[in-house]
């Protein structure tokens, strides 16, 4: 019993952490309708400007005065982010922020770097709570008591400020009905600035108190990511009662998982999440008004044609310049232009989701590894010729994705992106731990095409040609009865539904469809590479596909495929520097302030008002 209460208080003080994080995420969330994914930096920026502070500030006053100033310095920066950063986006597609907090990541991580290097840090202990109490002769630290009775004292603030204050209920009133609050003559800027202030103050407030627990180190941002948006999702985006009892039920779960079923500790707050989702689709205490407001990227200024004409010819330039590559004579050209061409495919079928169907996936990844892997098990285990296993890689993606996508399309908006990553990640689980069978974390190696593709310049046609046509028959099936199917179901569910479409029917073969091209390009990246590893399933790939759909321009056909060319080119160059991330950073940021619409669709819309005012000149030269 005494075994048992310890396990329990321990959980209990890792959700004191894991509450005050995913609460300042909720609450930006709620309001200003950012999926932040750089709260997590603001919880590492947290950690680390707490340490320098304890170390010039000592006793029991000054380590608490530097816990709280490190919420406030980082709410400062908080601040500077949502001004500089993300105001001038505000307008552009809700999800298409998501890409400039992504930028502000890799900014973070460098500038971390530079200033407090890359070793990690040991927090100091806590001024009179260093020591241990003894329950039923079980040792609980007293630093773990002191967060257990600290967490109530937090909520019980945030509580007040919302329901008894003027400012908490205009938050409230924002995050029921943005549109409504800016009716009635509130500054949304301001409001959206403060609301940025306290969520990022509540991430640095965290990250500073589990220092005696945790210290600081370069990869807390992402290692806490992915679990404070499974807390809020849980509990209800915008909910903040939601957000700490979901922060209990996960640290105390987790607790006890790595006592009892340590196996399960990679995926058990996912299968919570899937669970939970399944039963109550907007979250334990969430609401179907706010959610549904969430995800979608907007329905188009005006139907997308077919190219035209001159589009055609640039296009069949491109692919002649491509397919001369080899007159170059240069190995790592060859190497580099199959990979982007791979990445182009892979991009090109989430854009596919994303754009035609308005269905946002965080975890496209699990069908390119999961084509990869189905193709590299056949030629393992079963011997099977390379040929055969390529044509198996999207029949087994899109077998995945059957099961996934009728799961998931229940949900909408960013629950619905949710469970895909929860999905995505017990595939992922499969896949590590299984180690006889998968390989686990050593993956599966000399996995090699056959003699007549052995050739890096034979195999880079053959990529040029299933990965060019993989890319045309997506784009072929946008114009397609289907795809303007998928469209009407994306801009207005209950008017294709009164036409007699099937919409969630429609959007389960599009999800199916997507993922077994996802899996073409899998396949093509595991014969490329001769391997393939986990980290093909991992969170990071699904989010390198939504960014480079974002940029290039997610209202257009061929944004994710100019999105893809163009990052993997600059990240080639980039990462030969030392701190390559700050440069991609500030790039993202860059693109994503000048270029809202993206790439294509930016360049797009210059070429239309500068046709348009040759058009004015001319006619009013006629006139």
């Amino acid at each position: 019993m005494g075994l048992f209460v310890a396990q329990l208080l321990t959980g209990l003080a890792n959700a004191a952490t894991l509450f005050l994080v995913a609460s300042g995420l909720s609450l930006i969330f709620g309001v200003t309708r950012i999926v932040n994914f750089s709260h997590g930096s603001f919880y590492m920026l947290g950690a680390f400007v707490g340490y320098s502070l304890m170390q010039v500030l000592p006793g029991a006053i000054g380590f608490w005065s530097s816990v709280i100033l490190s919420g406030l310095i980082v709410g400062v920066i908080g601040v500077i982010v949502e001004v500089l950063v993300l105001r001038p986006v505000y307008k552009a597609p809700e999800l298409f922020q998501l890409v400039a907090t992504f930028g502000v990541i890799l900014v973070i991580q460098d500038l971390a770097l530079m200033i407090w290097g890359a070793e990690d840090v040991l927090g100091p202990r806590a001024p009179g709570l260093k020591g241990i109490v003894r329950f039923m002769g079980e040792p609980i630290p007293k630093y773990d008591l002191a967060l257990i009775a600290i967490t109530p004292f937090v909520l019980f603030g945030l509580w007040y400020l919302l329901t008894k204050t003027r400012v908490g209920v205009l938050v409230r009133a924002a995050t029921q009905d943005r549109e409504m609050v800016a009716a009635l003559g509130v500054n949304q800027s301001w409001l959206f600035t403060g609301v940025f202030f306290l969520g990022a103050a509540l991430a640095g407030l965290g990250g500073a108190i589990q220092l005696p627990k945790g210290g600081a180190d370069l990869l807390m941002d992402f290692n806490i990511l992915a679990a404070i948006f499974v807390v809020v999702v849980i509990g209800g985006m915008g909910s903040l009662p939601g957000a700490y009892i979901a922060a209990v039920l996960i640290s105390v779960l987790n607790v006890f998982g790595v006592a009892y079923i340590p196996q399960s500790t990679l995926v058990l707050m996912f299968v919570v999440m899937a669970v939970v989702l399944t039963i109550r689709p907007y979250g334990l205490l969430g609401r179907e008004e706010v959610a549904g407001e969430h995800g979608q990227v907007g329905e188009p200024e005006k139907p997308i044609k077919p190219a035209s004409g001159r589009a055609r010819i640039v296009v069949g330039l491109l692919l002649l310049g491509l397919v001369c590559l080899p007159l170059l004579d240069s190995h790592f050209v060859l190497i580099l232009a199959t990979d982007i061409i791979i990445f182009c495919l892979f991009a090109a079928s989430l854009h596919f989701l994303l754009g035609l169907g308005g269905l946002v996936s965080f975890g496209h990844a699990a069908y390119f590894g999961g084509g990869a892997y189905v193709a590299a098990l056949l030629v393992t285990h079963a011997n099977a010729p390379m040929e055969l296993a390529f044509l198996m890689a999207p029949i087994g993606a899109g077998f995945a994705a059957v099961i996934i996508g009728w799961l998931c399309l229940r949900l909408t908006g960013v629950y619905f992106a949710m469970l895909t990553l929860a999905l995505a990640q017990l595939l992922w689980s499969l896949v590590f731990q299984w180690d006889e069978f998968t390989g686990g974390d050593d993956g599966l190696v000399d996995i090699w095409p056959s003699a007549w593709l052995s050739e890096a310049t034979t195999y880079f046609f053959f990529t040029v040609i299933i990965g060019v046509g993989g890319i045309l028959l997506l784009r072929h099936v946008a114009h397609s009865p289907f795809g303007y199917a998928l469209r009407a179901s994306r801009d207005s569910n209950r008017q294709a539904e009164a036409t007699g479409i099937d919409t969630k029917k429609i959007q389960w073969m599009a999800f199916t469809f997507a993922g077994a091209m996802a899996g073409v390009s899998g396949a093509l990246f595991v014969f490329s590479k001769g391997s393939v590893f986990p980290n093909e399933l991992e969170i990071a790939k699904s989010f390198d596909g939504i960014i480079v759909v974002f940029l290039g321009g997610v209202k257009t056909l061929s944004g994710g495929v100019v999105g893809a060319a163009s990052l993997e080119l600059v990240k080639d160059y980039l990462t030969r520097f030392e701190y390559w991330r700050l440069a991609l950073g500030l790039l993202i940021i860059f693109v994503v302030i000048v270029a809202p619409h993206g790439i294509v669709g930016s360049i797009r819309r210059g070429y239309e008002r500068l046709f348009s005012r040759s058009t004015t000149r001319v006619d009013g030269e006629s006139s």
